[in-house]
């Protein structure tokens, strides 16, 4: 094709292929270089910016409320637990079921049952004594005449004074009811103190010149003193100026009443208390 000038440019002489008709050795260098410019162009901001502000914007999933773990509290085992009354009965296993008698009756671990009264100087601090040795100081009684330990007489104003002879009572008492009723006798004299404990009894009251009597409800320790009292009695009723022994008399007494039996004296005057209380209310 010729033009004013008279030249010819070389730009008019190339002819260009169809895509299906030129090889890619062929190709005008113009040409490749779009193609790689097209194949190493990085995604456009735009097409990443609704996605970046998706995410930021998507609210977070609920995060579920972890449990925390329930506290356990673990009672301290106390450097005396392993003691065992005269190195024979254990109290770990022992269980008290009256709920007001539970603060009252003391089941400290102890090997022998005397403090020297060391509890027994303030006020209510008896409630820290220990049970066994609360039944020994009742048993220590005066004005009981002679009564009969192992087989042997001996004479003097009952046990006043003499507490080691009523720790002795006690020990062979207490092998004699396990003897019996092959049970801890701890447990069986907490059984038989929650038995022969009063619940109401009577007070006397004076309004205007006349004195009558009227029912009133008994404190937890007074219950305790009154049933431990009743079943020491009850043992040497039995055998007070008789055959049978002191320790014999003390476990009949004990089992007798963990038994609820009505053959028990302590048993008795619980039921007489609480009929005399019930006809006064």
């Amino acid at each position: 094709m010729e033009h004013k000038t008279g030249k010819t440019e070389i730009v008019a002489e190339v002819k260009v292929a169809e895509p299906h008709e030129v090889s890619q050795e062929n190709k005008p260098i113009t040409e490749t270089k779009e193609i790689q410019a097209k194949e190493t162009k990085p995604l456009h901001v735009k097409s990443a910016k609704p996605v970046i502000e998706k995410i930021v914007k998507k609210e977070p999933a609920p995060v579920q409320a972890v449990q925390e773990p329930k506290p356990v509290f673990v009672k301290k085992k106390s450097q005396f637990s392993d003691y065992k009354l005269f190195n024979k009965w254990s109290f770990s296993d022992v269980i008290v079921t009256d709920l007001s008698l539970i603060r009252y009756i003391n089941l400290d671990p102890i090997v022998v049952p005397h403090s020297f009264g060391r509890k027994t100087r303030g006020r209510f601090e008896k409630a820290n004594l220990n049970i066994v040795e609360r039944l020994i100081n009742k048993i220590m009684r005066s004005g009981q005449g002679k009564r009969k330990l192992s087989g042997k007489f001996i004479r003097g104003r009952g046990s006043c004074g003499k507490k080691v002879e009523a720790m002795a009572i006690v020990d062979k008492a207490f092998e004699i009811i396990e003897k019996q009723t092959k049970q801890n006798p701890i447990q069986v004299l907490v059984k038989a103190i929650e038995n022969a404990s009063p619940r109401e009894d009577v007070t006397r009251i004076k309004k205007g010149g006349v004195a009558y009597t009227l029912a009133v409800d008994v404190s937890p320790m007074k219950r305790l003193d009154e049933a431990v009292k009743n079943i020491a009695l009850g043992g040497f009723g039995v055998s007070f100026n008789k055959k049978t022994t002191a320790e014999q008399a003390l476990a009949d007494e004990i089992i007798a009443a963990a038994n609820n039996d009505i053959k028990s004296s302590s048993v008795k005057r619980k039921d007489e208390v609480e009929r005399i209380a019930k006809a006064s209310r």
